[in-house]
């Protein structure tokens, strides 16, 4: 049986997320209400006895036209289940592909675009999708060796710039007060901009104190502060079964110099210590290519996990017909999906 849990069954929805015998903050009836403004909401679960596979996913209006398309939220998502996707008999992943596939041709749908999460062995169940793309790896500390074998692995750069900070007064401390969001927003918005990040990684205030006072997981602000108290590097990290996400981070450009951030990771690995946890992910490169920044965090880490998304085509003649009304060859290289979406449209 398959059915359609949108936000405003918010019980339903966390019912199922909690029944799940993976799942991360990214799949919760929180996190999908701040991000709702991107398209409307809704979990798709298919369901057999006491087994589900449920896939939450963001649908889209396409511009100019009376069909949609389907994406995920920022960050590592796609299906969770009842069961390990591996111990799902093949003929339930199967009943569970035609009922999506039919929910899709229902609704509309000309493409879809999932992040993977790189902790979850999601591939038994998506190998029997086409589209699967590898996008490269994360980078992630495990929390589960000793302390003195995880900072084995930083580079001798690392190591020594987290001791010179130390010996300098830095500290690092939680922080929760609306001046203390205020402050984080005003750091993060400053290095997004410096960056020259779009419009899609800008928050406001609301979202940053929503995102920290929900309860279906543990998100928590911390900053490194330098010898005088004040907030120099912040971050928010969220912690879900086992694995603490590393989800935004900021630091102030006159003291990129001091890499504070360095300091900000090895204090979050004793706090992981402290509750439980099992991995520290850090995330990849920009766009996920092994660049600069994924360097400075496998100066960190030798330990990585492969990254996928999911890049399904529903209707091959409409996604055709939809990139050449806006003019985008189909046999482009551009390492976006869906293409149509590449370039700015006209609403």
């Amino acid at each position: 049986m398959k059915h359609v849990i949108t936000l405003t069954q918010k019980d339903t929805w966390m019912a199922y997320v909690e029944r799940s015998v993976n799942f991360d903050f990214y799949h919760t009836w929180t996190y999908h209400v701040l991000h709702s403004a991107e398209g409307d909401a809704l979990l798709f679960v298919y369901e057999k006895g006491l087994d589900f596979i449920a896939f939450p996913l963001l649908k889209r209006r396409i511009p100019c036209s009376d069909f949609f398309d389907m994406s995920s939220v920022y960050g590592y998502s796609g299906p969770i289940s009842s069961r390990e996707f591996a111990a799902l008999s093949l003929e339930f992943i199967l009943d569970f592909k035609n009922a999506l596939l039919e929910f899709f041709q229902e609704q509309g749908i000309v493409s879809v675009f999932s992040r993977l999460h790189p902790f979850f062995n999601q591939e038994p169940l998506m190998e029997n999708f086409e589209g699967v793309v590898e996008n490269g790896k994360v980078v992630a500390l495990d929390l589960t060796i000793s302390l003195d074998e995880q900072r084995k692995q930083y580079q001798e750069r690392a190591h020594r710039k987290i001791k010179q900070l130390r010996k300098r007064g830095y500290y690092v401390k939680e922080a929760s007060a609306s001046e203390d969001i205020q402050t984080f927003l005003a750091i993060y918005t400053s290095n997004m901009i410096r960056l020259g990040a779009s419009d899609y990684y800008m928050f406001n205030e609301e979202y940053f104190t929503q995102l920290l006072k929900s309860d279906e997981y543990d998100a928590r602000l911390l900053f490194v502060y330098d010898d005088t108290g004040y907030p120099i590097c912040g971050a928010i990290i969220v912690l879900t079964n086992q694995i603490i996400q590393a989800h935004l981070l900021g630091t102030r450009k006159e003291y990129l110099s001091d890499s504070p951030a360095k300091l900000l990771i090895d204090e979050i690995t004793l706090l992981g210590r402290e509750l439980g946890m099992k991995y520290y992910n850090l995330g990849g490169g920009l766009s996920f290519k092994e660049d600069s920044l994924y360097e400075w965090k496998k100066s960190f880490s030798h330990l990585t996990f492969n990254y996928q998304s999911w890049r399904f085509i529903v209707s091959r003649d409409r996604y055709n017909a939809i990139l050449s009304e806006t003019g985008i060859d189909k046999e482009s290289t551009i390492d976006f999906f869906p293409l149509y979406r590449s370039q700015p449209q006209k609403v």
